[in-house]
């Protein structure tokens, strides 16, 4: 099995390039990091009084991930898929059943985080460098029509997550032989060049 983590800072396209891999591959999942937030009252509190809660690792929940995730890996099969609510800090699980899974894609903010803790396996790691303007103009419209967030408040939010992403960048963590590529605003929407890199 081919493991594909994709990284960027929020807005940068992490989704909307794995939908476009899983459209072109039908063999792959996707395991989107958003969904496994911690939940619960302390998820609650925490997300009101720290700055940038959901984009600090504190609230990422990587036992709840790494179960997930190394059950596909071993059985190349996944019987459902979840969902966070972001209003009710809860995670919803429902039946989604993919067999003979041959490409794991990981996207993401805490996609890098996660595939620093690998140690055996080998891996490809997209990183995404889209303007920051861009980046923020699709935050706005996304927090505001799906999150319930003000302007205001939406762009404040995606101005701390931005320089949350770039203070923790730590390329150190990428295994040195992991195949490593950079996609820009140009590469990003030459998807069968992405894929051949891929399946290469």
């Amino acid at each position: 099995m081919k493991i594909i983590f994709i990284s960027g800072p929020s807005g940068s396209g992490k989704t909307t390039l794995s939908n476009k891999v899983i459209e072109k591959i039908k063999s792959s999942i996707v395991l989107n990091t958003d969904n496994y937030y911690k939940t619960g009252l302390i998820s609650k509190l925490l997300s009101r009084f720290i700055d940038g809660y959901f984009d600090r690792s504190i609230s990422f929940n990587f036992k709840l991930f790494k179960k997930d995730f190394i059950y596909i890996l071993k059985n190349r099969i996944s019987y459902h898929e979840r969902l966070y609510n972001y209003e009710n800090k809860t995670i919803k699980k429902f039946l989604n059943q993919k067999d003979n899974i041959q490409f794991l894609i990981v996207e993401g903010i805490f996609a890098r985080d996660f595939s620093g803790t690998l140690s055996s396996q080998n891996y490809y790691f997209f990183e995404l460098k889209i303007p920051k303007n861009e980046c923020m103009k699709r935050v706005i419209l996304r927090d505001s029509e799906q999150r319930g967030k003000s302007l205001k408040k939406a762009k404040n939010d995606f101005l701390k997550s931005w320089d949350i992403y770039y203070e923790k960048l730590n390329y150190e963590r990428i295994k040195k032989n992991a195949k490593r590529f950079i996609i820009t605003k140009e590469t990003y929407t030459n998807i069968d060049q992405i894929i051949k890199k891929i399946q290469d």
